[in-house]
């Protein structure tokens, strides 16, 4: 039996399954620790705020949690998903490529900028220097944000596409 255009194989079906559960763990995570961890690591309750950065070491959700949730699995989950959307059936390709390509531009963010800064802002005392760069790595934390939820919601819209495209074929 030959299989058509619009079949997708198991292993991409798993891939995307998998990716749209990771984005949507990282984004509620993501919420979660912007809302409840990081307030605890500037203290803003003085007249010049303060960097915590034993608070910050003491919660290291960089390496207690990020790493296994996201740094490792989310950016092999993105390239896997990039490889296997170029071959999916045109209606399914440009949401699934334009979740991946969405969920890379976090990667990319996350890896060159927001990974290095919190590492250094781990080992730095309080400072202005180190407030400013620690309040601006929160805001731009906004962002990364706005990069999964977009990602998260266009691997949805891949992941109903997919199952459209089988039921079509059946």
């Amino acid at each position: 039996m030959r299989q058509s255009r619009s079949d997708v194989s198991r292993l991409a079906t798993v891939l995307l399954w998998l990716f749209v559960l990771n984005l949507g763990i990282a984004f509620g995570a993501g919420l979660y620790e912007a809302r409840i961890v990081v307030p605890d690591w500037i203290d803003a309750s003085a007249a010049e705020p303060v960097w915590r950065a034993d608070v910050a070491r003491h919660d290291d959700s960089g390496r207690r949690f990020w790493v296994g949730v996201t740094t490792v699995p989310l950016t092999l989950l993105t390239l896997a998903n990039l490889l296997v959307a170029w071959r999916a059936p045109r209606r399914l390709r440009r949401w699934w490529l334009g979740a991946a390509a969405t969920a890379l531009a976090d990667r990319a963010l996350t890896l060159s900028y927001f990974v290095p800064t919190m590492i250094g802002l781990m080992e730095s005392p309080s400072s202005p220097g180190a407030v400013s760069a620690a309040v601006q790595w929160t805001q731009l934390n906004h962002l990364r944000h706005l990069l999964v939820l977009a990602a998260s919601l266009a691997a949805l819209k891949a992941f109903s596409t997919l199952y459209e495209l089988r039921g079509a074929n059946e």
